[in-house]
C-alpha cells in the first residue's frame, strides 16, 4: 500500500516528460510560420535612424536605379497601402530608398541600400533595423497578396507594441 503513492508520483512525472520528448523527437509540434515576410539572411542597420525621429515602423520601398516598371508599381502600392493602414497611419512611416523619378512624392527619401533586393518592399524599427521583406511579384495579384502579407504582420506588430 505504501508504494502506491511513490509510484503515482512516479508515473505523473514521467509520462509528461516521455511525452514531451516524444513530440520533439517524432516532430508532432505544428511548424506553422505566422509571419507573411521573409527575415533577411544579414542583418541591415541605417545609420543615423534615431535622429531623423522616425516612428514605430517604417515601410520602405527599395527604388533602385536599375528598375522601372516594377518600381513604379511598387510605388503606387506604397500609396495604397497608406491609404489601407487607416487608424494606424498615425505610427507607420513611409519611405523610398533612392532617388525615385517622380519628385513629387511626399515620403521620406532615404538613403539606397545595395544589398536589398530592388522593387522590394521592407518593414524598418524604430531603431532603424530592416525587419522584414516583402519580394516584388510579376503577377499583380501574386503583389496584392504579398501586400496584404505586409499589412497583416504591421497590425500584429503595432497590436504586440501597444499590448507591452
Amino acid at each position: 500500500m505504501k508504494s502506491n503513492p511513490l509510484l503515482l508520483f512516479v508515473g505523473c512525472c514521467a509520462i509528461p516528460l516521455v511525452l514531451a520528448y516524444g513530440a520533439l523527437k517524432f516532430d508532432w509540434l505544428p511548424t506553422a510560420i505566422t509571419n507573411h515576410g521573409e527575415f533577411l539572411s544579414e542583418d541591415v542597420k541605417f545609420e543615423n535612424w534615431p535622429q531623423s525621429n522616425p516612428k514605430q515602423w517604417t515601410i520602405a520601398l527599395n527604388y533602385s536605379s536599375q528598375c522601372n516598371t516594377p518600381c513604379s508599381e511598387q510605388l503606387e502600392a506604397l500609396n495604397n497601402l497608406y491609404v489601407a493602414l487607416g487608424k494606424n497611419q498615425g505610427k507607420v512611416d513611409m519611405a523610398i530608398m533612392g532617388r525615385p523619378d517622380d519628385k513629387t512624392s511626399p515620403w521620406k527619401i532615404i538613403a539606397e541600400q545595395q544589398s536589398l533586393q530592388p522593387a522590394s518592399l521592407y518593414l524598418i524599427d524604430h531603431m532603424g533595423l530592416v525587419v522584414l521583406e516583402y519580394p516584388f511579384k510579376a503577377q499583380p495579384q501574386e503583389n496584392r497578396l504579398v501586400q496584404k502579407g505586409l499589412l497583416k504582420d504591421l497590425k500584429k506588430l503595432l497590436n504586440y507594441s501597444r499590448s507591452s
